[in-house]
């Protein structure tokens, strides 16, 4: 879909994005090759300039270029082309970001392998492997994730960044995550119920009593947190292209979800309720 957008041009937005499409110019080839495209002469060479540009820099593979020049509710039409440097990331916390606050897990997955981290373990790692990856997708992560990732790991991202969040949102899916997959009829199975409050009572339960399983099923739940993401991000973009000429040519499948590595130990989470909820 990036090649066959014109938002990023200053001075372009959707009615003349929309009157390009309709003229037959469909793609940045087009436009350089055309005779004419119904705009003054200057205006002309001066698109042809960013297009040729913008051709350069993705053949450099650098997203931020267009993540600066995109208006950020269209940052969903970088994905095709990146998608082979996207990395899907959740992260799971002792609370919301007060001072004592810190990173328990942080679960990675590129569409290809699933990485995990760990407070106390492999959590510095993150900082190395995130820099493999030029675009992020989370979900709430502008708002949560990223701030919190730079300010306890002390490292700055950097990366173009789509978030699912006011993606989805545009599209009429609510409810945070959870109410999102839902709505998209994603099944958690056992971790069906478990929220962001039930991570920390995990975790806690591994900090405190030793219990390794609560540690399993908080990866567990912060994995699937990070693979739904990709399923998530495909559902918006192929929505998206709904309102472009490009609905059936450009549309991606939908990707399967792959083997989780951990898994929910029923018996933890049914203490955690009784304990903590009386239920």
């Amino acid at each position: 879909m990036l090649k066959n957008t014109f938002l990023h041009v200053p001075g372009i937005g959707t009615i003349s994005e929309q009157k390009l499409w309709s003229y037959g110019i469909h793609s940045w080839e087009s436009l350089l090759q055309a005779d004419s495209v119904r705009f003054p002469r200057r205006k002309t060479q001066y698109v042809r300039g960013y297009i040729e540009e913008s051709k350069r820099q993705l053949e450099g593979d650098n997203p931020n270029y267009f993540a600066t020049l995109l208006p950020s509710p269209q940052s969903w039409r970088l994905f095709h082309e990146f998608r082979g440097s996207v990395a899907y990331v959740d992260i799971e916390t002792t609370g919301l970001g007060v001072p004592a606050d810190h990173i328990t897990t942080i679960a990675l997955y590129d569409g290809k392998s699933i990485f995990h981290y760990v407070y106390g373990d492999n959590l510095d790692q993150f900082k190395e492997d995130i820099g493999k990856y030029g675009v992020v997708v989370t979900y709430n992560g502008k708002c949560f994730d990223v701030p919190f990732i730079e300010r306890y790991m002390k490292i700055e991202m950097e990366h173009a960044h789509i978030d699912l969040r006011y993606l989805l949102k545009s599209l009429g899916y609510r409810g945070g995550l959870k109410g999102c997959e839902k709505m998209l009829g994603l099944d958690r199975g056992d971790l069906d119920g478990i929220d962001g409050y039930f991570a920390v009572l995990l975790w806690e339960d591994f900090a405190r009593r030793g219990n390794g399983r609560a540690l399993e099923t908080l990866l567990a739940y912060n994995t699937l947190d990070a693979v739904n993401l990709e399923t998530l991000m495909v559902v918006a973009y192929n929505s998206k292209l709904k309102d472009t000429p490009f609905s059936q040519t450009h549309r991606l499948p939908e990707p399967s979800t792959p083997p989780i590595p951990f898994s929910a130990d029923m018996e933890t989470i049914r203490r955690i309720k009784r304990d903590r909820f009386g239920i």
